[in-house]
């Protein structure tokens, strides 16, 4: 495991997929958006397996089994990969609800394959009703779920069974844009129980813990799009994290974060993982530098004076500058909008 975390951006002498030997990968905006890779990722996931680092796939989104899962990856074209490399929010939430029951207990699933699979293969036994005799609720993201399994998962939790979900994640990133994800069907269950779910995925460590045992690894870095679960997950689970700027959160959002929620490093897409994250150098006078990228601010507006917009030194040097300010005055800046992505 790696050391915790710091509110400063990591720097490296080699490129990062030389310093970690396992960098556990989010799947919805950084490796694919719906039916399609991200463009470039193919590419930049094999110089970095080529470089010596293992590749673990993880998922918040419990819709399909891992093994679908792996066979869209491997029709992607990305590099090859072991059926275990892929981990899911089902299977972790599956092994939360089969060490809390006994073998063969039945759970009322509100969800698809993707929580169904897991669950059976630990043994326990499915059903959608209530009437069924359920021992817990597990809830999972399925694009077909409708009143009517929100009803009985809230029916089921108000006569006092526990409720676990594979997830929280409010959004989900499409091709078509940001849509509705499982944490939004969560809340609604939430408004009508009043009840509060145990969870499995990211920003909890039930994923990273399950990835972790089954893939190993020493010094593991977590690479998402979302700072509220990749990012957040990989600081409560003391992991060095990365985040890509193809998916949910924008430059904007990576340069308002807080202490005690920033990414180690950032970098425009998964060509980070095979690039040197150079030091940045913040001086007193509103400026950073890193490598040949210079960032400015003025009047509270952080722009570029140097360097190509877009490449990891210029995101760095704008993300340094940015959390230097908001530390130093405790004002937020914002940033030219010819740099946000």
């Amino acid at each position: 495991m790696t050391s915790t975390p710091q509110d400063v951006l990591g720097s490296t002498t080699r490129e990062l997929g030389a310093t970690y030997d396992l960098a556990m990968l989010d799947l919805d905006g950084v490796v694919y958006l719906g039916a399609d890779p991200v463009p470039g990722a193919a590419d930049a996931l094999r110089q970095a397996r080529e470089g010596g680092i293992h590749l673990a796939y993880i998922t918040n989104n419990a819709s399909r089994p891992a093994l679908a899962v792996a066979k869209k990856l491997r029709e992607m074209d990305m590099p090859e990969l072991a059926d275990e490399d892929v981990v899911t929010a089902g299977q972790a939430v599956a092994h939360l609800v089969a060490d809390a029951l006994p073998a063969g207990s039945a759970v009322l699933v509100v969800g698809g394959e993707g929580l169904r699979v897991p669950l059976e293969e630990r043994g326990l036994r499915c059903v959608a009703s209530l009437d069924d005799g359920p021992s817990a609720v597990v809830q999972g993201f399925h694009g077909d779920i409708g009143w009517a399994h929100l009803a009985e998962a809230a029916y089921a939790i108000q006569s006092g069974l526990p409720w676990y979900v594979s997830n929280t994640d409010l959004t989900v990133p499409t091709p078509r844009g940001i849509a509705p994800g499982n944490g939004s069907l969560v809340q609604a269950v939430r408004n009508a129980t009043g009840a509060e779910p145990i969870v499995a995925g990211k920003p909890e460590r039930a994923l990273f813990d399950e990835t972790l045992a089954r893939v190993g690894g020493r010094r593991p870095l977590m690479v998402g799009d979302r700072l509220d679960t990749d990012i957040d997950g990989a600081i409560n689970a003391g992991i060095d994290s990365l985040v890509v700027l193809t998916g949910v959160s924008s430059l904007a959002e990576v340069a308002a974060a807080r202490p005690g929620h920033r990414p180690t490093f950032v970098s425009a897409d998964l060509r980070g993982l095979v690039e040197v994250h150079r030091e940045v150098q913040v001086a007193g006078d509103g400026r950073a530098r890193c490598g040949a990228a210079v960032a400015e601010v003025h009047d509270g507006v952080i722009g570029l004076v140097g360097g190509e917009a877009g490449s990891t030194d210029a995101l760095r040097a704008v993300v340094a500058l940015a959390w230097d300010a908001a530390d130093r005055s405790d004002v937020q800046v914002v940033l030219d909008g010819t740099l946000d992505t």
